[in-house]
């Protein structure tokens, strides 16, 4: 068989893969299966930019449709892969002929976490993953719209920020008692709340939604006692990892498809990126699962370069970034409870950053408005600093001199 790689997922990490075979001079054939009609492109703006009106969609594209077909990289696209056959080197699709491999790559990404409780399936309820999914809702933002918002992490919050500006009038429910409870601080998690509710956001937290009501569409949110009104809710509660086609071919899963810092699977000619990959980062000093762009891409990256027989490990920070109001937030590293946190900057001001120090070294930064502390944070947290806490607290000290 003549050389042929296929990269199951349309996202950015299968986009980028197939990108970068071409880059590095792989002549034989690429065929990239997405169950989306778009080209690849990027996600982050959904939640922001377009979903705002700002963007149209091929803006968003990782590239312009028709430099696919110059770079002979073929897309299948609305096309849905039911079985991966490793004996015969081969994948199976929903129709048509099974399409064989020389090598394969699962971008296969992760789908959205959904509500079972009852009304659930009412219309009305949205949830937030695609370009469909943002155009089946978006012309119903408008002024005086009853807006319900099911999460408080990222996505909740920015689609929030956008709504309001709509006009519309903005509820978050959130069921742990504090948002973006698992990423960053309560000090960051309070600076946030306050930001949304002097913009008009109602936020309630410590709210677990346990019914959707409404005659033919959603019209009221039941969160035990409490009942609120709704024209539209919008969940956001998390996404889960694309990793059955994984698992059914035998391949190793654990929160993702297990995969070295090269993005290979222990099938030497399959190869994993992206949001449903669970890999080992030397910086942080375990394995995890990321759902971000920069590690969709590098992974998508080191792919590409593993298949060309020149593996290239993905060393980098894990790093992430969120755009709400006038507050562009750039996140490196990674946080947890317990750690030390130290404010640098003015929140009142918008403009500060908060750095998290775990039994005294530097392990993330989130940087609201400060770029610098943002890209220079990457180099202390990969060096294992240990600052001073009291010159980190100095805004009038760069962090690369700490």
């Amino acid at each position: 068989m003549s050389e042929a790689v296929i990269i199951i997922g349309g996202g950015q990490a299968g986009g980028q893969a197939a990108l970068s075979l071409r880059q590095l001079g792989f002549e034989g054939a690429v065929t990239v299966v997405g169950d989306e009609p778009y080209v690849p492109y990027e996600r982050p703006p959904l939640s922001k930019s377009f979903l705002a009106g700002e963007v149209s969609e091929e803006r968003m594209f990782m590239r312009p449709a028709a430099f696919y077909a110059e770079k002979s990289l073929v897309l299948l696209q609305k096309t849905t892969v039911t079985r991966i056959d490793r004996a015969a080197r081969s994948v199976h699709l929903a129709e048509g002929e099974p399409l064989p491999y020389s090598k394969l790559v699962l971008a296969t990404g992760g789908r959205v976490r959904k509500m079972n409780c009852p009304g659930a399936g009412l219309p009305g309820v949205h949830y937030l993953r695609t370009i469909d999914d943002v155009l089946a809702f978006r012309d119903r933002l408008t002024a005086g719209a009853k807006l319900v918002i099911v999460g408080g992490g990222y996505i909740g919050l920015e689609v929030a920020a956008v709504a309001i500006k709509r006009g519309c009038k903005v509820t978050v429910l959130e069921m742990q008692p504090l948002v973006l409870n698992r990423v960053v601080a309560p000090e960051m998690s309070r600076f946030y709340t306050d930001v949304h509710r002097a913009a008009g956001v109602d936020i309630r937290t410590s709210a677990a939604v346990t019914a959707f009501e409404g005659a033919g569409r959603v019209e009221r949110v039941i969160c035990g006692d409490s009942i609120v009104a709704a024209d539209i809710v919008i969940v956001g509660i998390g996404i889960v990892p694309n990793v059955e086609l994984a698992a059914d071919a035998g391949l190793a899963v654990n929160n993702g498809i297990v995969v070295d810092d090269c993005a290979r699977t222990a099938d030497p000619d399959i190869f994993a990126a992206g949001d449903c990959t669970n890999h080992p980062n030397e910086v942080i000093g375990g394995c995890l699962r990321l759902e971000s762009v920069p590690n969709a891409l590098a992974q998508g990256k080191a792919a590409a370069h593993a298949i060309m027989g020149n593996p290239q490990p993905v060393t980098e920070v894990p790093w992430f970034w969120s755009d709400q109001y006038d507050l562009k937030l750039q996140m490196t590293g990674l946080s947890k409870p317990g750690d030390r946190i130290v404010i640098r900057g003015s929140m009142a001001a918008h403009k500060f950053s908060a750095c998290y120090l775990r039994e005294g070294v530097f392990v993330a930064c989130q940087a609201v408005n400060m770029a610098k502390d943002f890209l220079q944070s990457k180099k202390l947290i990969a060096a294992r600093t240990r600052p001073d806490p009291m010159r980190l607290a100095d805004p009038s000290l760069a962090l690369k001199d700490l």
